[in-house]
């Protein structure tokens, strides 16, 4: 009796502590020079997931309490990413491939609430300043692809997933050969 108790006690005390880890982990964030850094170390390779936002941005903030807090997107940004939350306003300086990056007005204020964009955060979005957007890098710091807006946990994490397991290659690479057969065919004709 005491073993069927002691092995209860045992199992609910590791799935609540384990429920207790998973509420209180949380994604490791990094600055975005930070991650540069870290991706520029050989042996250290992974991909860079940007999240670029504002801080009066409602929608980032509402990513933030929602998807960014779910266990199975933490789990796997911190394994296949270097995770980086990217102030679109701040007065960092980057540096990016030998290049330096500032923000266009340091200290100004353009709008109420609103500072003046950072040059980095503009050069990563083409130019298309809507937060949120998040911004996924390989391997050698290339950009791959930008999402733009809210996403609930399913959308996202198809979208990390895409990306972390690289089926962007596999995808690439078909429709490299589907070109080289068209091309075949109508050098046939």
């Amino acid at each position: 009796m005491k073993l069927i108790v002691l092995l209860t006690f045992s199992i609910i005390s590791s799935t609540v502590f384990s429920q207790t880890e998973t509420k209180n982990a949380s994604i490791n964030w990094m600055s975005m020079q930070a991650a540069l850094d870290s991706s520029a170390v050989k042996g250290n390779k992974k991909k860079i997931f940007i999240d670029a936002y504002t801080d009066w941005c409602g929608w980032c903030k509402k990513m933030d309490k929602s998807t960014f807090m779910d266990s199975t997107v933490i789990a796997y940004m911190n394994k296949h990413y270097f995770s980086v939350k990217f102030d679109a306003e701040c007065q960092d300086t980057i540096i990016y491939k030998g290049q330096e990056f500032l923000n266009s007005k340091p200290g100004a204020v353009v709008k109420k609430g609103r500072k003046p964009y950072h040059v980095f955060a503009a050069a990563l979005l083409d130019g298309q300043l809507s937060y949120p957007s998040y911004v996924i890098m390989d391997e050698n710091q290339n950009r791959l692809a930008i999402y733009k807006g809210f996403m609930k946990t399913d959308p996202f994490l198809t979208v990390i997933k895409y990306f972390g397991l690289n089926q962007h290659q596999q995808y690439t690479q078909y429709l490299f050969n589907e070109f080289n057969k068209q091309q075949g065919v109508e050098k046939a004709k």
